[in-house]
């Protein structure tokens, strides 16, 4: 588990120091164009989960992930000897598990600033944080999928 605790640390990191660059450099809800028409770092203030769902209910979401950090961590790591991709893969989904549940203790909300659109599709805007949790998760998925755990 400290393998695990110290590299979700390092993920941890990398997401507050790019959150905090966002934050001191740019005002909210402005955009720097970094290729036109497809992609902007666009600063703005999530205050529900992927897709701005449960938008509001800060306080529920934060009890929904200290539950979800403690189901991860007796099912999945607790007394398990993990593979290397099951430590990169546990790490990657705690950091960013923690990344975000940091923003919305400390700020009331989660910090995004990754703005993508795919022709007239803006798709939503998400961080670092985010990015790690959904490969973490990809590849815990792809890899139970294969195993048949």
């Amino acid at each position: 588990m400290k393998k695990v605790l110290g590299l979700s640390l390092i993920f941890v990191f990398i997401d507050q120091i790019v959150k905090f660059i966002i934050i001191t450099k740019l005002e909210f809800a402005k955009s720097i164009n970094i290729i036109n028409n497809f992609f902007r770092i666009t600063y703005l203030k999530n205050r529900g989960a992927a897709f701005s769902i449960l938008s509001g209910n800060i306080i529920f979401l934060i009890i929904i992930t200290f539950l979800a950090i403690f189901l991860i961590y007796k099912f999945f790591i607790k007394n398990k000897k993990l593979k290397k991709i099951d430590f990169i893969s546990y790490s990657m989904l705690l950091g960013g598990i923690f990344g975000n549940l940091i923003d919305r203790i400390r700020l009331g909300y989660v910090i995004d600033y990754f703005d993508f659109n795919f022709g007239a599709y803006n798709y939503p805007v998400f961080n670092i944080a985010d990015i790690c949790i959904v490969v973490g998760a990809i590849i815990i998925f792809v890899k139970v999928l294969k195993e048949g755990e």
